[in-house]
């Protein structure tokens, strides 16, 4: 079975009740110096894994499988804390999902690390949905099924590059200030499901009068009245970069973090132990939103997939940078922090969230034949499975829901049930018990769902939390992709259409009401300072996880070769717009993912060989081709960028092999000098 999918200002006081949450290190925080009243830290690691012969997450093909890097994924860290009192992280990382797994890693790491400081309550993990990021870090089997399982590698990578991250925050936590602003983007999105969305009512539509989110929130972090940080809210899929792309990448997102984190102000990432500005480019209610503006996948703003990712990293840049130069509001009120536990597979909604005002109740997620049709605006699967409510196919065969219980069928109803996920053994290979979550940062209110939810969806809920906490509704922030992940979330009118979407909600037409549900709960108990239970725990399946995909056996150069050396050297002069290249006999890259390293330096000579360019760099790539049974070659590109300073220049390649023992040797590779200018 193959499942594809598309991805596959006011505050409440705190009450004394809350106040002493991680009290037990509260002691050793400074003391604040009138600049604010937050304490503020900031903290970005390295979270890329393998990039070589490792399935990529998001369209789910077993096709597309990584084959070398443009850019490194990241994890950005930010804490709010009171002094002597609560403290809440938010992070976001360069990846497709963060997976319940990622979660319960992270926070046992945590715990390790810091006590009972940062736990699942106050800890709130986010994904920027790269389709061009390594796969392998859940421990659901829907979600490794393209990937061939379970890949440790990708997994420590993602789970220490956040606990990095987050300690970097920590260690980095000082007085400082949070302002809030908002702009408008119209030229990064595009609904790809608009014949669904116009199902909603005129209130929704009239929300969204061109189908699409427009709202750039930004949220500017300051410490001593220096400027260090930035988290920039809009929904648009990471899918500039299509299932042909074989480069890990952060895609638009992270491409839009690395435009203003090094090209405005000046961040090296190998050089800058503690980076001095971290910029987040999160996602939020983001199911329909599509950067392909064309409606076709690497279609629009061009035709060209990278440089659609970078015009759409770019135009989220220029667009969260005029928020930020605008955010006048400072935020004030404190932090606090709000859970629970949902088993979606079987909850009871009341009337209050229901269309008609009756009670239903979810079920077991099933997979629609809608969903394993793929989004054909980014990312088309299976042609004989159209979007929709009907077949063709399934009418001649007679139905497909024949093996789907009665009362699964009428719970689906109108989905045509291709699988029912939920009930496969050994608890369903998706998750079920699911978190959701809210943060206060002074009076903005981050809402955080594990699923992709349409734009009304995320309206809706944005429209719970705030009549429930009595806050403007500009106040409230919805994020997507938080904490675990189980697929879409439309609402019931956008489920009755059975587009991508709709097929792709598994727990049946009340899905959303029942997050809504759960929601007002938690803001409720925020409003009134009180608790709630937690819920059911999360299932742990950590104890069988198959890894299917290939192993490494040795590395052997070609006769007469040894690692490292040159097969084809760069060109003996460039000029700014025009590409170098050099090629490397190398090893295999999951050798060493040369994790906070890099497989490449561009050099430029002054006095000594300096780093001008590296791996994490958007003007290289770093191409690896398996060339023999045990022999492969690096490819290393530059496409030199303007403003390029005239001089000499090498390129270097760093790697490590293998031999039949299993040893594994470092090398490196030196191309000749080249002139740029």
């Amino acid at each position: 079975m193959q499942i594809r999918r598309r991805s596959v200002l006011a505050g409440a006081a705190l009450t004394p009740a809350f106040a002493a949450l991680g009290s037990g290190t509260a002691a050793a925080e400074p003391a604040t110096d009138g600049d604010g009243e937050f304490l503020v830290g900031v903290g970005i690691s390295d979270a890329t894994g393998p990039v070589a012969d490792v399935g990529m997450m998001g369209y789910s093909s077993f096709e597309q499988r990584a084959e070398g890097l443009h850019q490194r994924t990241r994890a950005r860290a930010f804490v709010f804390a009171e002094p002597g009192r609560q403290r809440v992280v938010y992070v976001c990382v360069d990846v497709c999902m963060i997976f319940q797994s990622v979660h319960d890693a992270v926070l046992a790491r945590l715990a390790e690390l810091h006590g009972d400081l940062y736990t699942e309550r106050n800890v709130m993990l986010t994904a920027v949905h790269s389709h061009a990021a390594c796969g392998g870090a859940s421990h659901d089997y829907a979600y490794n099924l393209a990937v061939l399982g379970h890949n440790r590698q990708v997994f420590d990578a993602e789970v220490g590059g956040v606990v990095e991250a987050i300690t970097a925050a920590h260690d980095s936590l000082a007085p400082g200030s949070v302002s809030y602003g908002r702009s408008e983007l119209t030229d990064a999105s595009v609904n790809r499901s608009r014949f669904a969305f116009d199902r909603n009512p005129a209130e929704d539509r009239d929300y969204y009068p061109l189908g699409i989110d427009t709202s750039m929130r930004v949220l500017r972090i300051t410490q001593g009245g220096r400027d260090v940080g930035a988290i920039n809210w809009f929904p648009t899929h990471g899918a500039s970069l299509t299932d042909t792309n074989h480069l890990i990448s952060g895609d638009n997102k992270g491409a839009a973090a690395y435009f203003w984190e090094h090209d405005h102000e000046g961040v090296r990432y190998l050089d800058d132990q503690k980076p001095h500005f971290v910029a987040a480019f999160p996602q939020t209610n983001t199911g329909d939103m599509s950067p392909n503006l064309d409606l076709r996948p690497g279609h629009g703003p061009t035709d060209d997939e990278f440089e659609n990712t970078r015009i759409i990293g770019q135009r989220q840049v220029a667009a969260a940078r005029t928020a930020w130069e605008a955010a006048s509001e400072t935020l004030t009120g404190g932090v606090d922090s709000r859970i629970m536990y949902l088993d979606m597979a079987n909850q009871e909604v009341g009337g209050e969230f229901t269309p008609d005002g009756r009670t239903y109740r979810t079920s077991p997620a099933c997979v629609g034949a809608a969903m394993s049709a793929g989004s054909t605006e980014d990312g088309p699967a299976i042609p004989i499975f159209p979007e929709g409510t009907t077949n063709p196919l399934v009418d001649a065969l007679g139905g497909m829901d024949a093996p789907i219980p009665q009362w699964l069928q009428d719970a689906q109803a109108p989905k045509l049930v291709l699988v029912a996920v939920g009930l496969l053994p050994p608890d369903g290979w998706v998750p079920h018990v699911l978190k959701i979550q809210i943060l206060r940062i002074g009076g903005v209110y981050v809402v955080g769902g594990p699923a992709e939810f349409t734009i009304v969806s995320g309206l809706r809920i944005r429209r719970t939390v705030a009549d429930r906490l009595d806050v403007p509704l500009e106040n409230v922030i919805f994020q997507g992709y938080a904490n675990s992940y189980a697929s879409y979330c439309t609402t019931p009118q956008e489920y009755d259409a059975q587009q991508y979407e709709g097929g792709s909600t598994l727990f049946g037409r009340y899905t959303l009401p029942a997050y809504q549900q759960g929601f007002a709960a938690l803001a409720d108990a925020l409003r009134t300072g009180r608790d709630v239970p937690r819920g059911p725990a999360p299932r742990d399946l950590s104890q069988f996880q198959p890894y299917l995909g290939p192993g490494i056996d040795r590395d052997e150069p070609p006769a007469g070769r040894v690692f490292g050396d040159v097969l084809t050297q760069p060109a003996a002069k460039a000029s700014a717009g025009e590409q170098i290249a050099a090629e490397f006999v190398t090893g295999h890259p999951r050798n060493d993912p040369r994790r906070r390293g890099t497989f490449l330096e561009i050099q430029r000579r002054g006095g000594d060989w300096v780093r001008h360019a590296d791996d994490g760099d958007w003007s290289t790539k770093f191409r690896w081709t398996r060339t023999g049974p045990n022999q492969s070659v690096a490819r290393i590109t530059w496409d030199v960028p303007d403003g390029t300073p005239a001089g000499r220049y090498r390129v270097q390649h760093f790697g490590n092999s293998r031999d039949a023992a299993g040893t594994i040797t470092a090398f490196t590779g030196t191309s000749n000098e080249f002139e740029v200018g």
